[in-house]
């Protein structure tokens, strides 16, 4: 990346790239914590004017029995997670929970499937009418729902979908050892889909499952030279639940979820970068430092499909703190 010096204007460190190395990447993810966050913080202000910050609501729909086998996830039928299966809510109930998330102060409304890949049949109808509610409301609608074909990402998009989240999880090297029931290359071979179909991209990783610095820089390598970057960049820390394989882990020093917000947002200016699951166990001065370094998204609201969230009397104290403006119903 460009150094600033007394003959470099501020816009020249700005980059533009789909054609990053993990190296460089990685120069940047090991930057002097102090140098990170000044660039990161001109980067976001210059290329995102009018700073504010997104509050999206994530529910569960379809809850457990997920054939995957995602070392993380205490949805997955191969881990011995203490998660209720429970069936796929009604959209009528679905809608009243989308209208509650508004009346909080949500702009965008999640929705996720505990599924493989979406399923034909009386499931998916479900699915587009509750995506032509929430955009009925006003609301962005996201859906995530394991892999898709291209006719059901077109009757998305026809119902109104605003965006597809499909996370890599982590880098192609480590990919293997969190996940083997379905490769790097599907969830690529997704995001084109989604992308064909004219749905924007919510699409980032999840950090702390005792994958290497190197394995984080490649992550990021490989979201930042999708053409176009994905709208939204969501950045996990893991939540580490009894019963899953990665239960032992323990949290992540919470500057390490600051550097990794930091470098997507200089490698990828323009999309919001979300942070999501592992809030709670930051703390307020680390997620302050992460709105600083460039996050203009949060998850708002208790629960995210299984794991806790900040409550949203706490959010709303944890923004005014940090004097961010929120983009109230704004939905585009």
């Amino acid at each position: 990346m460009t150094r600033l010096s007394k003959k470099t204007s501020i816009s020249e460190l700005i980059v533009f790239r789909h054609d990053w190395t993990s190296a460089e990447v990685r120069l940047i993810l090991e930057k002097p914590l102090i140098e990170l966050l000044w660039q990161a913080q001109h980067v976001h202000r210059i290329a995102n004017p009018g700073y504010k910050v997104q509050l999206a609501s994530l529910l569960s729909v379809k809850t457990g029995g997920c054939e995957e086998d995602c070392a993380y996830c205490p949805q997955s039928m191969h881990n011995s997670s203490d998660v209720n299966m429970y069936p796929e809510l009604e959209v009528k109930t679905v809608l009243q929970r989308a209208k509650a998330a508004k009346d909080a102060g949500a702009d965008r409304f999640c929705m996720g499937w505990a599924w493989r890949e979406i399923r034909e049949g009386k499931d998916f109808e479900a699915m587009l009418l509750m995506v032509k509610g929430v955009r009925e409301l006003g609301l962005e609608a996201c859906v995530t729902a394991g892999m898709l074909t291209d006719k059901q990402a077109c009757r998305l998009a026809e119902a109104g979908l605003t965006a597809y989240n499909h996370n890599l999880d982590t880098s192609p090297e480590n990919y293997g050892q969190i996940i083997s029931t379905r490769t790097y290359q599907d969830r690529l071979e997704t995001l084109q889909r989604v992308r064909a179909a004219g749905i924007t991209l919510c699409c980032g990783g999840i950090i702390g499952m005792g994958e290497s610095i190197a394995d984080r820089a490649s992550l990021l390598t490989v979201l930042a030279n999708l053409d176009p970057h994905p709208e939204s960049v969501p950045i996990n820390a893991l939540v580490a639940v009894e019963g899953t394989p990665l239960e032992d882990l323990s949290c992540i020093d919470p500057i390490e979820m600051v550097r990794m917000v930091a470098t997507a947002r200089i490698i990828m200016p323009k999309s919001r970068v979300r942070l999501s699951a592992g809030r709670e166990q930051l703390g307020r001065a680390a997620q302050i430092l992460c709105l600083q370094a460039g996050a203009d998204s949060i998850f708002y609201g208790d629960t995210l499909l299984t794991t806790a969230n900040p409550a949203v009397a706490e959010d709303r104290e944890l923004l005014s703190e940090a004097g961010v403006q929120v983009s109230w119903g704004q939905a585009q």
